[in-house]
């Protein structure tokens, strides 16, 4: 019998995620997949999965699933109340789900975005070889909306596992001069002098930035150019945006830096309102 998942309460936005379609940018296609990929791929550890399975990522409301078969689940990322048939379960380690159980995931307490890791992973339909929900483009399954019904493949029984120590996220993002740095006065260390706070518009596509605006050295118009994950795009208001999993694959505004891809998890799970700093890297 085939396993599935009913979601019976989508939270504000749940979506299907894994490691997304890298290398189709020349097709005009979005990276997409996770935004905390440490985050993601300890979920899928913990459960017995591999580290690409598809997985559950919610944002700030959280989301609750039945199991229609049992099941392995975790969750991992934002700090969150993990219940069980409405009684307190484990975050950050792996959770039985009895046939007909309700899995609960609450708020974020602590940063944005919970992945739910289950056994065998969410086996959804792939689009381009991947089952990531890419809010940009529309390409793969939409957001969870309540009555969904989730395929899960067939799982392995999850193995001990030597679990990292959970990372701390301080807003501090390493940044290294990017193309179109003389297009902005000051290029790369201005953005390192300033003082910036998350935007409430902020996504899956962009962190978006607020504090005082950078001034541009050039008043003209650049033609429409590649982008990378990572990439700090400074557009006419001069309030800076780091580009994240679901960013647009070209750009016409001056790329002043780029974000090492090993802090851009932190984009994903910093609040609005909270501190953001640059520093050379």
């Amino acid at each position: 019998m085939a396993r599935t998942l009913t979601v019976t309460d989508s939270g504000p936005l749940t979506t299907v995620q894994d490691a997304g379609r890298p290398g189709l940018a020349h097709l005009g296609v979005p990276r997409s997949g996770w935004l905390d990929a440490p985050a993601a791929r300890l979920a899928n550890r913990l459960v017995g999965n591999r580290s690409g399975a598809a997985l559950l990522e919610t944002t700030m409301g959280g989301v609750a699933l039945r199991a229609e078969e049992a099941v392995t689940v975790t969750v991992t990322g934002a700090r969150a109340e993990v219940l069980v048939d409405g009684h307190g379960a484990a975050w950050g380690e792996p959770v039985s789900l009895p046939a007909g159980a309700e899995l609960r995931v609450g708020p974020a307490q602590q940063g944005v975005r919970s992945y739910v890791g289950v056994s065998g992973g969410i086996e959804v339909t792939r689009v381009l070889g991947s089952r990531a929900t890419d809010r940009l483009s529309g390409l793969g399954p939409p957001p969870l909306c309540d009555g969904d019904v989730l395929p899960v493949g067939q799982g392995r029984r999850p193995r001990p596992v030597d679990v990292p120590r959970l990372l701390d996220e301080d807003g501090t993002l390493r940044v290294t001069p990017g193309p179109r740095e003389d297009w902005v006065a000051g290029g790369a260390r201005r953005l390192a002098q300033r003082d910036w706070s998350v935007a409430a518009d902020s996504d899956r596509v962009a962190l978006r930035l607020a504090g005082e605006p950078l001034e541009r050295a050039h008043t003209g118009e650049l033609p429409s150019e590649g982008l990378v994950l990572g990439a700090v795009q400074v557009p006419p208001d001069g309030q800076p945006l780091v580009f994240l999993a679901d960013h647009p694959t070209t750009g016409g505004y001056p790329v002043v830096g780029i974000v090492a891809l090993d802090d851009l998890w932190q984009c994903a799970q910093l609040r609005p309102g909270e501190a953001v700093r640059f520093r050379s890297g």
